[in-house]
């Protein structure tokens, strides 16, 4: 951080469980290892601005674009220790803001008012939002994370992210804190009028190089600006070499053919959000004849550019 030029003000990073809380301890280590990771969560929040927006997430596996140009070949590390930190800087025209829904073990139905309060309704700009659900194992998780994720089924807003380990860091809430029994969603809103995105699922019959490259054939004619463009991609820890008979990297590498100046960046988790849907402004590459999509999947992959407008 030492060579920042621009201060950032949201931070979304992401590492595997191994990076961020050392080697897998015993069962009755697990207080301790929680403890390091709010202690490694607590340090890097402090080589950050005050008032920087920052989510973190721990995650089984890695998807990065090492540093130095856009064009280097992105990794899919799925063992190993891994991680990394995207900084957005203030954006002309655009807002980027984080939000957090917790399960209420009292009350079965979610309070949709919340939606309004995070800038996820009544939000004529909003173009994307990034959904991560966490706790996915615990009774109820599944049905409270459709609650969040089908009022939020429009056109006009793509969906994408996945299931994670855990989250570290959220500096909107009070204290970073995480209810330890609870289960939720966190996630990242992207409002601006000059935001463009695209998604593409590949799903269990994409198994080799020609079926991923003709996803990704589907995401490049969506036509979405290429410069000042991020690429995510969230995997299913079921795919990887171990989907493609043990060849590594196939479907970053599937991207990154198509895409040879866009970074990519993701993580391999236990449950996919997405679906093919395109939006710039108006126009959406595939109808949905009025029927909300799928948008929860497993053994699948989800890609999604996002464009943030021209760079100046």
């Amino acid at each position: 951080l030492q060579k920042v030029q621009v201060l950032p003000q949201t931070v979304l990073y992401i590492a595997d469980a191994e990076t961020f809380s050392g080697h897998e301890e015993g069962h009755e280590q697990k207080k301790a290892r929680k403890r390091n990771s709010k202690e490694t969560a607590t340090a890097l929040e402090k080589l950050l601005p005050k008032r920087c927006q920052v989510l973190g997430l721990v995650t089984p596996g890695i998807v990065v674009t090492p540093m130095g140009s856009s064009s280097n070949q992105p990794q899919e590390i799925e063992e190993g220790e891994a991680g990394f930190a995207l900084l957005f800087p203030k954006i002309d025209g655009v807002k980027i803001h984080t939000f957090h829904f917790s399960k209420d073990l009292k009350n079965r139905v979610f309070d949709e008012s919340k939606f309004a309060e995070a800038g996820l309704k009544n939000n004529p700009d909003l173009r994307v939002v990034l959904l991560f659900g966490y706790n996915s194992w615990k009774s109820g998780a599944t049905r409270f994370l459709h609650q969040i994720v089908n009022p939020l089924n429009e056109k006009s807003i793509i969906l994408a992210g996945g299931q994670v380990e855990s989250f570290t860091s959220l500096t909107s809430e009070n204290n970073n804190a995480q209810p330890g029994d609870a289960c939720g969603v966190v996630g990242l809103a992207f409002s601006g009028p000059q935001i463009q995105s695209a998604t593409v699922l590949l799903d269990q019959d994409v198994a080799d190089e020609r079926t991923a490259e003709a996803a990704m054939q589907r995401l490049k004619a969506a036509n979405i600006p290429e410069r000042n463009t991020i690429g995510f991609m969230f995997a299913c820890v079921g795919r990887g070499y171990r989907h493609y008979k043990t060849k590594r990297n196939m479907e970053a590498d599937a991207f990154r053919k198509f895409f040879p100046n866009v970074p990519l960046f993701g993580f391999f988790g236990h449950g996919e959000i997405g679906c093919d849907r395109i939006v710039t402004g108006n126009f959406v590459l595939r109808e949905c004849n009025d029927i909300k999509d799928d948008l929860l999947h497993g053994y699948t992959t989800v890609m999604t550019l996002i464009h943030l407008g021209s760079a100046k």
